[in-house]
């Protein structure tokens, strides 16, 4: 059987078939976190600040995913990695359903070495605590807090 293009796996991922996700919460050793606002160019959730990820490539480990889009979108290498669990997402992306199954890593990184390496993709970032959160934040982003509550205590994510 032909492999069909990385364009057309694109376009089904999460529509035809379950897309696979491995998504990054990047902390630092404060307990800050770094959040990033979708551009107007973003997919879906134009101007909303989220943790980071990208889809798990064809042939690829979940660890070694993480490490590349890291360095692709935000200039880092981890420090320390936790995965932390996973996490069933069912939103819509303009009126057409989606599922997408994200595994979520915190990464312990750097700050200095933090940058935005897609400037096209986001506008804005920032470190945070949960105490200072920007708005709006992406629709997944609120259902990690909770979801993770305990691990990110145990970070010191406060």
């Amino acid at each position: 059987m032909d492999k069909l293009s990385g364009e057309v796996l694109r376009a089904h991922k999460g529509v035809s078939f379950v897309g696979v996700s491995t998504c990054f919460f990047c902390y630092r050793s404060d307990g800050k976190f770094f959040l990033a606002k979708r551009s107007k160019k973003a997919r879906d959730e134009q101007g909303r600040w989220e943790m980071g990820g990208g889809g798990l490539k064809w042939g690829m480990a979940a660890i070694d995913n993480i490490k590349r889009e890291l360095k692709e979108e935000y200039n880092a290498l981890p420090k320390d990695v936790r995965f932390m669990g996973y996490r069933d997402v069912f939103r819509e992306n303009k009126g057409q359903p989606t599922h997408w199954l994200c595994l979520d890593f915190a990464i312990l990184v750097d700050p200095k070495n933090m940058r935005i390496n897609e400037p096209d993709m986001f506008d804005d970032s920032g470190w945070f605590t949960l105490g200072t959160l920007p708005s709006p934040l992406h629709s997944q982003q609120q259902i990690f807090f909770d979801m993770h509550k305990k691990e990110l205590e145990e970070l010191g994510i406060r």
